[in-house]
Parts: structure tokens; C-alpha cells; sequence
């Protein structure tokens, strides 16, 4: 870090340098030709006292007298102050010459608040400056795009919610209407619909359960109760609990992990991303297809890949797949498309435990791979 530091300032220390030795030896030639020219016209002394005769109207004698002990007598002190004046010149050049680099700086620092595609250019010596400064420049517009995508994601999903909310409220209301106007309804009407009503009330339940999931994501902290975790077990019961969503199509899950393969983890919160990233999966696989659950230990630590066939995942939503409030298909209704905080969550249990995750899509499969230490010390998660 040190060398690096050194050879960034490198420049400009070499040029202070050689500007500093030019004008310590221009301030030295020029005392000496100043004291040199002040001495040698203060020496003409009759060119003075005729100046004195024939200006103040002085005789001779008086004007001989006053030069002496005028002028004369004090030489030092008349150069010293001559040489004086000129180091103040000299100096108020140095201190102008040296501040421009504040000043190119502050206008460079001025430029990090400007909404435009201009670089900063500063000079030559500051060139790792500037270097940094069109760095933190780029970061900034690319957290504030970021962000106004984000934001955008965010009005979106409120918007979709609100539509959706409104859907099964509206059915509630207009069913209990009914029940409420014919009281004497026969029962197998009355219980079709009660049921269609407990439907439509169990998705109301669930939309707000999503709109207090947003808020929960930023707000909560949740602490990491660690133990030693069974993988095959956890993975295998979790396949058996999506039976039910992967029949209709046919679709099929295979678990292939080791027997004795154990993680040391919060079992809840990786349950938590383990159901997340299969029922991603099986939203976005192909009919009749497999769901391929793998986990192998590598070194320290046990990387699990849920691999399934569907359509490819674009590029430019493989880089933002794992940012809060994005959805793959923002045409899928909040009833299978979610609120957008799935992969999000994942990303942030995953980091909390010490490990990272990836994703891979191409034509042939799409891959999301979780790697996690087998063991790690307690930490803490915020969702």
C-alpha cells in the first residue's frame, strides 16, 4: 500500500521539487544582482547630491550631510528591504503557482455532483487523482441508476399488489353480499360459496404477507442459531414437500447428495434458501423435465447446485437476479411471480453465512450455485 501511495504522488513530488529548486536559486541570483545594482548606483554619490542641490535648493555642504546619513549610513537596510519586497513577490507567485492544484482539485470534486458524461481532467502530475475521481464518478451513476431501478421495481410491485389485492377483496365482498341478501340459500350454494370466499380470503392473507415481507426485508435482524445439519435429509424433505406443485406438470426432483455430507449452519434460514431457489426452479423449468439437486464437499467448504431446463435467463437479468424487488417475469401475476425478495433473501442468508451464490443460464440449463463453509462461527443476518 505504501509503494503504491509512492508512486502515485511520484509526479508531483518531482515537480514540486524541480519548481522549488528553480526558484530558490532565481531568488539567489536575483539578492545578489539586486544588492549588486543597489550598491553600485547608491555609490555614484555625486549623481545624489546634485539631485539633492538641485531639487531642495540645498548647498552643497547640507546636501553631502543628508545623502551620508540617509542614504550611506543605512545601504543595509535600503537592500534589505529592496530584497524584501522582491522574496514577497516571489513568494505570492510560488504559494498562486502551488494552489492551482487545490483549485483543480475542488473543480474536480465540484464535478462528482454534476448529472453529466464529462470526465475529470486534471493536470499531468495529478493524473492518479484523476484516475480516482472518474472512478467515483462512474460508481456514483452507476449506485444512482441502481437505485432508480431499484425504486422503480419497487412502485411496480406496489402497483401489481394493489391490483391484486383488489381482485380477491372484491370477490370477498361480492360473495358475503350474496350470503348476507339470501339468508335461506340453499346449503350446497351457501357452502360453494363460503369456500370460494375462504379462497379468495386465504390470497388477501397471502398478498399482505408479501407487502409486510418488503417491509421486513430492510427492518429486521435476525440472529444465525447454528447446528449440524443433515443435507441429504433437509434436501430430500424439501423435494417431498413440492410434490403437490410438481405433479400437475410432471415435472420430477432428484437429490443427489452423499449420505454422511453435514453443514454447520441455522437450519431454518437455509431451509429458507434451499426452498426458494427449487420453487425458482421449478416456476421456470419445462414440462416433463428434472430438477437436478447436487451437493459434493470441496475443501472447506460443501457446494450444492440446483440445476433445471428451461428457458435461458438473459444476460443483463443474470447481473441484478439477486437485487431486491427484481422479478424475472414481471408479466406473471404476484400469485406465482412473489414479490420479488425470493433471491434477494437467499443472497443475503447465504452471505450472512460466510458463503456466496452464483448463477449460470445458458440454452441447455440454468445452475444456481450456493457455496457455504462447513463450519463457521455465529454471526448475525439482516433481512
Amino acid at each position: 500500500m505504501k509503494s503504491k501511495k509512492k508512486s502515485d504522488y511520484s509526479k508531483l513530488k518531482r515537480k514540486v521539487f524541480f519548481q522549488m529548486l528553480l526558484i530558490v536559486f532565481a531568488t539567489a541570483a536575483t539578492v545578489i544582482l539586486l544588492r549588486f545594482v543597489i550598491q553600485k548606483n547608491f555609490s555614484v554619490s555625486d549623481s545624489i547630491v546634485r539631485f539633492l542641490m538641485n531639487e531642495f535648493y540645498l548647498r552643497e555642504s547640507d546636501a553631502v550631510i543628508i545623502y551620508r546619513y540617509t542614504l550611506l549610513n543605512n545601504m543595509s537596510i535600503i537592500t534589505f528591504f529592496v530584497i524584501l519586497i522582491f522574496l514577497v513577490i516571489l513568494l505570492k507567485y510560488t504559494i498562486s503557482w502551488f494552489t492551482k492544484y487545490f483549485d483543480e482539485i475542488s473543480a474536480g470534486m465540484d464535478k462528482l455532483a454534476e448529472e453529466s458524461n464529462d470526465e475529470i481532467t486534471l493536470s499531468p502530475e495529478l493524473d492518479f487523482m484523476e484516475n480516482k475521481f472518474n472512478q467515483i464518478k462512474n460508481n456514483l451513476e452507476k449506485q444512482k441508476k441502481a437505485a432508480l431501478e431499484a425504486e422503480q421495481r419497487k412502485n411496480d410491485l406496489v402497483v401489481y399488489l394493489a391490483h391484486d389485492i383488489k381482485t380477491p377483496l372484491t370477490s370477498v365482498i361480492g360473495y358475503l353480499s350474496l350470503l348476507d341478501e339470501a339468508p335461506d340459500m340453499p346449503l350446497k350454494q351457501k357452502a360453494k360459496y363460503v369456500g370460494i370466499t375462504l379462497e379468495k380470503a386465504y390470497r388477501l392473507e397471502q398478498l399482505i404477507n408479501e407487502f409486510f415481507e418488503i417491509t421486513r426485508f430492510n427492518l429486521q435482524t435476525i440472529i444465525l442459531n447454528k447446528e449440524k445439519i443433515n443435507l441429504l435429509f433437509m434436501l430430500q424433505q424439501m423435494a417431498d414437500e413440492f410434490y403437490p406443485m410438481l405433479a400437475p406438470q410432471e415435472k420430477q426432483v432428484s437429490v443427489n447428495v452423499p449420505d454422511n455430507l453435514t453443514l454447520w449452519g441455522d437450519a431454518d434460514k437455509l431451509a429458507r434458501v434451499f426452498n426458494n431457489i427449487l420453487k425458482n426452479a421449478i416456476a421456470y423449468s419445462y414440462e416433463n423435465s428434472v430438477i437436478d439437486i447436487s451437493a459434493q464437499q470441496q475443501d472447506k467448504n460443501i457446494i450444492i447446485t440446483f440445476t433445471n431446463q428451461g428457458n435461458p435467463i438473459p444476460q443483463e437479468k443474470l447481473e441484478i437476479i439477486f437485487e431486491k424487488f427484481f422479478r424475472l417475469d414481471t408479466s406473471r401475476s404476484t400469485n406465482t411471480g412473489g414479490a420479488g425478495l425470493g433471491l434477494a433473501i437467499v443472497k443475503e442468508i447465504v452471505n450472512a453465512h460466510g458463503g456466496n451464490i452464483s448463477v449460470q443460464s445458458n440454452t441447455e440449463k440454468t445452475v444456481f450455485t450456493v457455496i457455504l463453509p462447513q463450519k463457521q462461527e455465529k454471526g448475525k443476518l439482516s433481512v
